[in-house]
C-alpha cells in the first residue's frame, strides 16, 4: 500500500539561539546561519536590532519584550507561538540575550516544545557575564585569586526564597569563587548585607551595565560600597555585578567608574 505524502503533516523546527551580550560581532557563526535560514523569529527585548537585522527580508519577527521589573509577554504565550509556528512548518528562531541556557529560560522552553512533539536544538550565545568582566581586563577564574565561578540570579522567582546569600558568601571565601551575579541591581541593598556574614567588607566588586556595547558603564568598589555605588553612578538593568579577587588589580589601581582601561568598546 502506497503511503500518501500529502496527509503526512508539515512540522518544523524551533532553534533557541543565544544571541551574546549585545556587540553583532560577538555572535557565533551557527546563530548568525540560525538566524539567516529562519521563516519566524521570536525576539527578547534585550537583543540588538543590529543582529535582528540579519534576519531574512521574508522572515516574520515577533518581539517577546522579557525585561525585569517591566511589563513582559507571558512565558507560556511564546511557548504557545512557538510550538502553534513548529507545527504548521515553520522553522522559528528564539533569540534571546547571552545564552539561552543561562537565566534565559531556555530549560523550560525545551521542556514545553519537547512535549509538544517539536524538534528543538540550542545554539549556545556569550553570557553577559562573560563580556562584562572580559571587556574590564579581568578574568573570571585566575590561579591565584579565583578556582572557579558560580553565574547566580539576583532575581528570585516570584513565591520563593531567592538564593541563600550567606550560604553562597561562605562557599564562595572557602572555595575562592568568583561571583557573577544577574538581574541583581534592584535588590542590591540585601545582596549587600548578606554576603557581608561571609565576606570581608573590602572584598573587591565591579557592576557592569550595557556589557559589550558603546554604551556600557561599569563602577568598580568594595562589597561594603556596593548600594551607594550603584545610586552615585545611577548603574541600572540591564547589569551585572561581579564580586571576587580577581577584581583586586583594579580596585588597587583606583580605577575610576566608567574608565574603558585601553579596551576599544565596539558599537
Amino acid at each position: 500500500m502506497k503511503h500518501d505524502l500529502s496527509s503526512t503533516p508539515v512540522r518544523g523546527q524551533v532553534t533557541l539561539v543565544g544571541a551574546g551580550p549585545g556587540d553583532p560581532e560577538l555572535l557565533t557563526l551557527k546563530a548568525l546561519k540560525a538566524i539567516q535560514a529562519a521563516t519566524v523569529l521570536l525576539v527578547d527585548d534585550l537583543v540588538n536590532d543590529a543582529i535582528v537585522a540579519f534576519a531574512a527580508p521574508t522572515a516574520r519577527i515577533v518581539y517577546v519584550g522579557k525585561r525585569g521589573g517591566c511589563k513582559s509577554t507571558p512565558q507560556s504565550f511564546i511557548e504557545k507561538l512557538m510550538v502553534t509556528a513548529a507545527l504548521e512548518g515553520e522553522d522559528v528562531v528564539r533569540l534571546k540575550g547571552g545564552d539561552p541556557f543561562i537565566f534565559g529560560r531556555g530549560g523550560e522552553e525545551m521542556e514545553a516544545l519537547q512535549a509538544a512533539g517539536v524538534r528543538v536544538q540550542v545554539v549556545n550565545g556569550i553570557t553577559a557575564g562573560m563580556a562584562a568582566v572580559s571587556s574590564l581586563g579581568v578574568p573570571l577564574t585566575h590561579r591565584e585569586h579565583a578556582h572557579g565561578v558560580v553565574f547566580v540570579t539576583g532575581h528570585a522567582k516570584p513565591g520563593s526564597s531567592g538564593t541563600d546569600w550567606r550560604a553562597l558568601a561562605a562557599t564562595a571565601r572557602q572555595a575562592r569563587l568568583t561571583l557573577v551575579i544577574y538581574m541583581g541591581v534592584s535588590g542590591a541593598a540585601t545582596i549587600q548585607r548578606e554576603l557581608l556574614h561571609g565576606l570581608n567588607a573590602d572584598t573587591p566588586m565591579a557592576i557592569i551595565q550595557n556589557a559589550s556595547l558603546s554604551s556600557q558603564r561599569h563602577a568598580v568598589c568594595t562589597l561594603a560600597e556596593l548600594e551607594s555605588t550603584i545610586a552615585r553612578e545611577q548603574l541600572a538593568s540591564p547589569s551585572v555585578i561581579v564580586v571576587g579577587d580577581v577584581l583586586q588589580g583594579l580596585l588597587a589601581a583606583g580605577v575610576e567608574s566608567n574608565t574603558l582601561l585601553g579596551l576599544t568598546r565596539t558599537a
